[in-house]
């Protein structure tokens, strides 16, 4: 993931319409900061929430839970569950957040940032932990979401994206999220063999499916970063449709 640009604006006295023009022609300032500012944007349905407010979602309400995917750069599948399935579904995923979770527990004090995650020496991968609504859909479906815009065959890789940050992991909370994430890994697995997918990279879906561990939020800049700047980097695409699926829902 390329190094990100940080813009800086020079306070000035001038018009709000003058302001409005200024910020609507600007390809990377749309989303949220348009809202903020009074102006049109293209703002995702999934609302942002504070460090704080994501934390206590899931002990305010008991039909909230969470899920925690690493599928390459976490802007692009930030994106996919907060904007592209929320979209289609409406009130499953209540909140997300991007940052860093490794396969063992950290050690006490530790806190990785993310030029740390970057060297890929810490064991850290990038994900978005998302807080889903239980009445509204369903563990497996966030999993079977998750596999129609990465490509889980490459290890470690997701296009220009080199190295173990970029993996492809399910980081399961309970063993009940293991089991739903082990069976929708074999179902994708039967699709390729089957030559209903076909959209993916190689023949073997290298999916690790992890105990969850600690979550360590990014900086803010990163937060809804494609929300904005929608133009921004990204490797993630629609793959395929389930729709289109047989053998795989078997």
């Amino acid at each position: 993931m390329p190094a990100t640009k940080t813009a800086r604006m020079t306070r000035a006295s001038t018009s709000p319409l003058l302001l409005a023009v200024f910020v609507a022609g600007m390809g990377n300032v749309t989303g949220r900061i348009a809202a903020d500012l009074g102006i049109p944007g293209k703002s995702w349905p999934t609302p942002r929430t504070t460090e704080t407010e994501f934390a206590a979602l899931t002990r305010s309400d008991g039909d909230l839970d969470r899920a925690t995917f690493g599928a390459g750069c976490y802007w692009g599948t930030e994106r996919w569950f907060a904007n592209n399935l929320e979209t289609k579904r409406p009130g499953c995923v209540r909140a997300t957040s991007v940052g860093f979770m490794g396969p063992e527990p950290p050690r006490e004090g530790e806190f990785p940032t993310y030029k740390e995650v970057c060297t890929g020496r810490t064991g850290h991968v990038e994900v978005v932990q998302i807080v889903y609504d239980k009445t509204k859909c369903t563990y497996e479906e966030l999993n079977d979401h998750l596999y129609t815009f990465h490509d889980p065959t490459t290890k470690n890789r997701q296009g220009n994206d080199h190295g173990p940050q970029y993996a492809s992991v399910v980081f399961a909370h309970d063993e009940s999220q293991r089991k739903t994430a082990e069976t929708v890994k074999a179902k994708v697995q039967r699709a390729i063999d089957a030559g209903e997918i076909t959209d993916y990279a190689g023949a073997k879906v290298r999916t690790a499916v992890e105990d969850a561990t600690v979550f360590f939020p990014a900086h803010e800049d990163h937060q809804r970063y494609l929300e904005k700047r929608p133009g921004g980097y990204c490797n993630h695409r629609q793959r395929f449709s389930w729709e289109g699926v047989k053998l795989g829902r078997m």
